[in-house]
């Protein structure tokens, strides 16, 4: 009842002033967390980048921007969680409004441009309070950096330490620029750049790249040739979107910024494949883009993801969204014969 009338109240508010009433309300333990609570099928427990995943539906980066609320989100019925995007300095991102939902599509549209505390703050937060799961870390450059390969290097000295992974963030829509890093110059360089700084440490953690899904046949074989020959870690698999607009019912479809949530789910299962046919199994995905559901979820897995990531069906299903995600997983694996979830990744792409 009580998350009823919290849901009821958040969807008639502002979507940028919920999501700050939602990170209140994670903060001060307000929402039950026993009633979520949710033990994941052994079925669902899978290792990648060297980690053990207690189950494959990990939060996107953009909810828990500052890294606020990360240890709460486990609690949920998540595997994982990342955090960000963060940049170096402190920046307060685009005018407002800049969050529209579209509920006729189940979708939203942000032009939000990285508001977030900075990265020396942040680090202080994350330090002061101890990951209890895993825990990914989304950086990006300030909006005047764009397409400098420094603040990813700042950023990822200071928060190498703290996290299980790092995510580079060279495709939001709403940093001028920033996609120009898919370049096949800019990107190579970026890589030896970040390769060369992870070779100082003992302790090898993924660095991973978050991927726009506008690109065409030419420009995922250029990047997968890349990827292949450096051989990195990982990849996100997909950023928002800024085509098919046209194609949606809301009022608020035009609205400038990028699309994520439903519409966006076989415009990413279609990446997915195709990057995951030229990788060969070597290098994992992780899916995002249209996870609502365990029938989607397992749609992206049998398209060749390892892990997974929503954060736009958390705002229109609520907080038990992961733990109901994970049960149908589970079902869906057990009516398939299979014993576990890896077996099922890339299975659509045979």
């Amino acid at each position: 009842m009580l998350y009823q009338i919290l849901n009821s109240f958040l969807k008639q508010t502002d979507p940028e002033t919920a999501h700050e009433y939602a990170i209140k309300f994670l903060k001060q333990d307000i929402i039950p967390f026993d009633f979520f609570k949710f033990t994941a099928d052994p079925s669902l427990k899978i290792k990648v980048f060297g980690v053990d995943f207690d189950n494959p539906i990990g939060l996107a980066a953009g909810f828990d921007k500052n890294a606020e609320v990360y240890n709460s989100i486990f609690k949920l019925g998540f595997g994982f969680s990342e955090v960000g995007t963060i940049t170096p300095e402190p920046q307060n991102g685009n005018p407002k409004p800049r969050v529209f939902r579209l509920n006729a599509d189940q979708a939203i549209i942000n032009s939000l441009g990285f508001p977030n505390d900075g990265m020396n703050k942040v680090y202080e937060r994350i330090k002061n309070n101890p990951k209890k799961s895993i825990l990914g870390i989304n950086i990006g450059p300030n909006k005047e950096n764009a397409t400098k390969e420094d603040d990813y290097l700042r950023c990822i000295e200071k928060f190498y330490p703290l996290a299980d992974y790092i995510t580079i963030n060279i495709s939001s829509p709403n940093t001028p620029n920033l996609r120009n890093l898919h370049d096949k110059k800019k990107i190579l360089d970026l890589i030896n750049i970040l390769q060369k700084f992870k070779n100082n440490f003992k302790e090898k953690k993924a660095i991973i790249f978050k991927l726009s899904p506008n690109l065409n046949n030419s420009e995922i074989n250029d990047l997968s040739e890349i990827f292949l020959e450096k051989k990195i870690d990982g990849i996100v698999l997909t950023n928002t979107t800024i085509e098919g607009k046209e194609l949606l019912e809301d009022e608020n479809k035009n609205k400038e910024g990028g699309l994520s949530g439903y519409p966006l789910n076989q415009v990413s299962n279609q990446i997915i494949k195709k990057f995951y046919i030229n990788f060969k199994k070597t290098i994992p995905i992780i899916g995002v883009g249209g996870v609502s559901d365990g029938v989607t979820a397992y749609e992206k897995i049998k398209c060749g993801a390892s892990l997974l990531q929503l954060y736009t069906a958390m705002v229109f299903k609520g907080p038990y969204v992961a733990s109901k995600i994970n049960k149908e997983l589970s079902n869906l694996i057990k009516k398939d014969g299979l014993k576990n979830i890896s077996e099922a990744i890339g299975v659509n792409t045979n």
